[in-house]
């Protein structure tokens, strides 16, 4: 039976010697620190029986190391207003685990967060333009592409913002797409 738990400290030595996916973002441990210490709430990991990390929602971490095969979400609450909203940092499932649904378990964890819990308008998340797969998730799990983000992944390919309306925007504003693809400096929030 999986588990699925907060992320605790102990949880980063397990994973820090991954070597990533082509599809992956990392970032240095400073980085999850600050996560995990700011937004302890949208940093979740499943575990299959004897302790396994089975995936959590951060980026795409995907590779078993030293016997536990990580599936995580990891995330944020931003913006003001009619903005403010969960943010969507990274999501993976150890290839064994997937097509278990537990990247679906993992962010409608972080979407009730967003949700009950913060009062977010919308989630939002960042996806390469060319990772497909993980397009048709997201667009199964509700979410839509807002707008395109020119050369957003290491100034070289294009990324996608996809959002998901939640509860408190009824009339369902946050997700109506922009007309025109934007550059990284014009986002709103990094």
């Amino acid at each position: 039976m999986t588990t699925i738990r907060r992320f605790c400290c102990n949880d980063l030595l397990r994973f820090a010697s991954v070597n990533f996916d082509h599809l992956t973002e990392t970032f240095n441990m400073s980085f999850y620190m600050t996560y995990l210490a700011r937004w302890p709430d949208y940093f979740h990991v499943a575990e299959a029986p004897g302790n396994r990390v089975m995936g959590y929602r951060v980026n795409q971490f995907n590779r078993s190391v030293n016997g536990y095969c990580f599936t995580l979400v990891m995330g944020k609450v931003e913006g003001q207003g009619e903005s403010w909203h969960g943010h969507v940092t990274a999501v993976t499932v150890a290839p064994e685990y997937r097509r278990q649904q537990l990247a679906k378990k993992l962010m409608n964890l972080l979407e009730d967060i967003s949700d009950k819990i913060d009062k977010g308008y919308f989630v939002d998340l960042f996806v390469r333009a060319s990772n497909t797969p993980a397009i048709k998730m997201y667009e199964k799990l509700g979410y839509v592409i807002y707008r395109r983000v020119l050369r957003y992944y290491s100034g070289e390919e294009d990324g996608l913002d996809m959002r998901k309306a939640l509860s408190r925007d009824v009339e369902k504003k946050s997700i109506v797409p922009l007309k025109r693809p934007i550059t990284p400096d014009e986002l709103e929030y990094d």
